[in-house]
């Protein structure tokens, strides 16, 4: 991957050597990806604390499992609701890609009406300059697709797995790899 190339709307999957604790096993969807840094929010964390014990006007709509996820290490007290399907003059909708976008929390669940789904991540994943492009150069994380459903698995635990066993050729390989690679 050329090192100026974004990878905004993609995956980053956890290769399986990936040693760091706050991202073995992970799939990230890249939100922002420029010469000024990256941002990102994990996936597959969900947390053990309901989004209607913080955000009771929000519980409805959520997306199931109903817990807030753990975005990343980054400012973990801040909050990055990723939602598909509002319409596009709904108050506090910021597009990103693909249809996917951010919603205000501050607001209310019926200023956006058409909401199809709603994730909530406590935290974020955050590279400085460079940072995520010198970590795709040796081999931290392997760049894949996002599919629509990705940001709103029913399925957190199995989601390294599913989105590996999905890709072609060598890559799929990476699904069964064991979680300690000196065990095999």
């Amino acid at each position: 991957m050329n090192a100026s190339e974004s990878v905004r709307g993609r995956l980053l999957v956890a290769a399986p050597g990936m040693l760091d604790p706050n991202f073995v096993r992970s799939v990230l969807l890249v939100l922002e990806h420029t010469a000024e840094g990256a941002l990102g929010v994990i996936l597959d964390r969900p947390s053990e604390v309901p989004v209607d014990a913080v955000l009771e006007r929000w519980a409805d709509v959520v997306s199931p499992p109903p817990v807030f996820f753990s975005g990343g290490p980054v400012a973990p007290e801040g909050m990055i609701a990723l939602v598909r399907g509002p319409d596009a003059d709904a108050t506090g909708w910021v597009p990103l890609f693909d249809g996917l976008g951010s919603i205000d929390l501050a607001g209310a669940p019926a200023d956006a009406p058409s909401l199809d789904r709603l994730r909530v991540f406590a935290g974020h994943a955050g590279w400085a300059p460079g940072q995520l492009d010198a970590e795709l150069a040796q081999g931290g994380w392997l760049v894949v697709d996002a599919e629509a459903a990705d940001p709103f698995t029913t399925d957190p635990s199995g989601l390294w797995r599913a989105v590996l066993e999905r890709q072609s050729g060598r890559l799929s390989w990476y699904a069964n790899a064991p979680v300690d690679p000196s065990t095999n």
